[in-house]
């Protein structure tokens, strides 16, 4: 029998249910190609492995068709091979990777071997950053306030590439990226305006003499 390792989730893609009050208004994941592209480099190594192939063809092969073929084609499964390897990486982390938006925060529920789930507070979020490509898939990227410090290796690829001093949880390759980021940015507007009431006991009857 099959065996849902997320099964115990009171609310899929987070620890437990959400306060009273607290809303959930999105839930997404990564899209695989776009995250092993964007993420694992895949075009960059389907490519790489093309040049070395054409160089090999042109360095050893005596010309002929058969024979360039023949020099070529090692290479050309090999980076066949490393590239379908890599896009089940990638895959394998875009199942297991639930992105939730609320009313009150952000939380990243990542990790293919090792699951953590990040909630990040809108208070503590000092910017959002959105970058999309042309075919609407993008990530935003969350720069935190305070000195709380987040694994950038724990998080990869759910992170801002290259910011290690001070890293930068990211909703990476989803689709409709700028909608999200529209959900995002009303839903913590809308956070941080409220007002904060303080709560006042009411102060005890002095008995009269």
């Amino acid at each position: 029998m099959g065996h849902d390792d997320f099964a115990t989730e009171p609310v899929r893609g987070l620890p437990e249910r959400p306060p009273l009050g607290e809303e959930l208004l999105w839930q997404g994941r990564p899209d695989a190609l776009a995250l092993a592209r964007d993420a694992f480099k895949v075009t960059w190594v389907a490519g790489y492995f093309v040049v070395l192939a054409i160089w090999r063809a042109s360095a050893v092969s005596d010309g002929s068709p058969a024979s360039v073929i023949a020099v070529m084609l090692p290479y050309l499964v090999i980076g066949l091979v490393a590239c379908g390897i890599l896009y089940l990486m990638a895959w394998v982390q875009a199942r297991a990777t639930v992105y939730t938006i609320t009313t009150a925060r952000v939380a990243l529920r990542i990790g293919a071997a090792l699951t953590v789930t990040l909630n990040v507070p809108f208070k503590q979020v000092g910017a959002a950053t959105l970058a999309t490509k042309r075919n609407g898939t993008g990530s935003i990227a969350l720069e935190t306030l305070g000195a709380t410090r987040i694994s950038y290796l724990v998080c990869w690829p759910h992170v801002r590439p290259w910011r290690f001093a001070k890293t930068q949880p990211t909703l990476r390759c989803i689709p409709d990226a700028a909608r999200v980021a529209k959900v995002l940015a009303d839903a913590a507007e809308t956070r941080i305006s409220e007002p904060t009431v303080a709560r006042v006991m009411p102060a005890m009857a002095m008995a009269a003499e």
